[in-house]
């Protein structure tokens, strides 16, 4: 179960037309929205990742949104845990349950989890809040990280685990947006 004391949210590679070209992808920057406004409720820190920004472009004005008053971390590695600037972050929060979300399931998603996994953190795949270019990958994409011992979980599951109860001012603003 995922505890508030232990997690981290990593928004992974929402930018430029690749974001436009995902599967759902209306849905997607929604579900990625609530987790960032939820996460931010909880007072649960989170990483903003940018691939290779120059040419990917910026993050989606939809997604960065959520995100203002933080600066993105560039990389260029496809795992964000070969980023050391990166890896050291996730590493120094001191957080080992490891929320992921964004772009690509297949790619980028996937080779996170797996590092992480290796470095023995809890890596939690948010099935709703994460695609890739076709439903094909991203369907490939769970499918390996189930298989390397990642969590997949979905936004309302894992946002009802952080919470734990239904009361309270937390409660109330979640459900607001989940409505």
């Amino acid at each position: 179960m995922l505890d508030k004391k232990r997690c981290l949210l990593i928004v992974t590679d929402v930018q430029g037309k690749l974001a436009e070209m995902m599967f759902e992808r209306e849905t997607l920057y929604n579900n990625i929205g609530i987790m960032i406004d939820s996460f931010k409720i909880l007072g649960i820190p989170l990483l903003w990742l940018e691939q290779y920004p120059e040419g990917l472009g910026p993050t989606v004005p939809e997604v960065a949104s959520h995100l203002e008053g933080l600066e993105p971390l560039p990389k260029k590695a496809f795992s964000a845990m070969k980023d050391t600037t990166i890896c050291k972050r996730i590493t120094e929060s001191g957080r080992d349950q490891i929320v992921l979300i964004g772009i690509e399931t297949h790619i980028c998603i996937y080779q996170t989890a797996a590092d992480l996994v290796s470095k023995g953190f809890e890596a939690h795949i948010v099935k709703d809040a994460i695609s890739s270019r076709t439903e094909s990958n991203k369907i490939l994409g769970f499918d390996k990280i189930d298989s390397i011992g990642g969590s997949i979980t979905s936004v309302e599951t894992a946002l009802f685990e952080l919470l734990v109860t239904a009361e309270g001012d937390e409660f109330k603003k979640i459900h607001k947006l989940i409505k």
